[in-house]
């Protein structure tokens, strides 16, 4: 199979025939073989019998539905396991994202061989409570990944097979994908201008609640640096703690001892009673507890990483 296409869904019953019919009729002028797989994210509305009957007009539409609201991060993760397409293609459901941008992706991910394609909506059809945050957190991104895209968020992207299969994306890491992969080990990593048209149903489920979005990248990051060598930080950054301390403690019974063997002058204050006692203390503590946490750390890491599965009520067109 060519593409899957995997297309989180939230409310979104209205948009459903429309997309699922120019898709179709892409991949058929493009001789394209196709599956899409609708992931329904605890939809309210008649989402899932919107997929249900388009599934049973045309084979290639499949779906998995929630059985609560998880996330976008949870739906594509979900989607990315099932998807069985060399390529993987991934979409929104709100018809903002065009079809006819499939078939060049497709090609710049075989013909040019790039690892990920992120969509960039250059000229976007968006609310200013949505491009304003998505500014703020595409330049910060860029600066901390050191990964050259305008539009990380962008709901339109196409993988390689492989790289799917080899990335966990939950929370709300959606975002970040590109940065996942590229810690993963997927570096040719490229961008493609694409349409992106006004919303013309329902409303934009998104806004400033993306501001949890920098927790999960400051997240990727200490994951992609340490997740294989969690002592290499916090052991460094214990043994640092436990050395100040050690030092302190060191010079402070010095001191005694001098006062009491060599110059015998008595010292202003007793050892327990200075302030720089139980920052000693403190840090010697605190440096034992941090070399401690990368040890455990590290016994983690040789365990094999659980995959989370959602919980999944109804399928269609899948198999178990």
């Amino acid at each position: 199979m060519n593409i899957s296409i995997i297309i989180p869904a939230k409310d979104e019953e209205e948009s459903i025939p429309e997309l699922t019919s120019w898709i179709s009729r892409v991949m058929q002028t493009h001789s394209l073989s196709y599956e899409v797989i609708f992931i329904d994210d605890g939809s309210k509305d008649n989402t899932w019998k919107e997929i249900k009957k388009v599934s049973a007009l045309n084979p290639s539409i499949k779906g998995i539905k929630f059985n609560r609201n998880f996330g976008k991060a949870a739906a594509l993760q979900t989607g990315f396991k099932a998807a069985s397409g060399d390529v993987v293609i991934t979409m929104d459901a709100d018809l903002q994202d065009s079809p006819d941008e499939i078939p060049e992706l497709y090609k710049m991910i075989t013909e040019q061989g790039y690892d990920l394609v992120s969509g960039w909506k250059k000229k976007r059809h968006d609310p200013i409570s949505k491009t304003l945050p998505s500014k703020f957190y595409n330049g910060l991104t860029r600066k901390i990944s050191g990964i050259n895209l305008h539009d990380f968020n962008c709901g339109l992207k196409a993988y390689d097979h492989v790289v799917v299969k080899n990335i966990i994306v939950y929370g709300e890491m959606h975002r970040y994908i590109p940065v996942i992969a590229k810690w993963a080990g997927f570096t040719k990593i490229g961008e493609k201008v694409v349409e992106h048209r006004e919303r013309k149903y329902g409303y934009s489920k998104f806004g400033w609640t993306r501001v949890r979005g920098l927790l999960d990248l400051l997240t990727i990051m200490f994951v992609g640096r340490f997740a294989n060598r969690p002592m290499h930080f916090f052991g460094v950054l214990g043994v640092i703690s436990f050395l100040a301390g050690f030092a302190f403690t060191v010079k402070m019974g010095w001191d005694k001892i001098d006062s009491v063997f060599i110059s015998k002058i008595p010292l202003k204050r007793e050892i327990t009673a200075q302030p720089i006692f139980y920052l000693a203390l403190v840090a010697v503590v605190l440096g034992v507890q941090l070399f401690l946490t990368g040890f455990l750390a590290e016994l983690f890491t040789r365990q094999n990483v659980v995959k989370k599965d959602y919980l999944v009520i109804d399928r269609v067109g899948l198999n178990s």
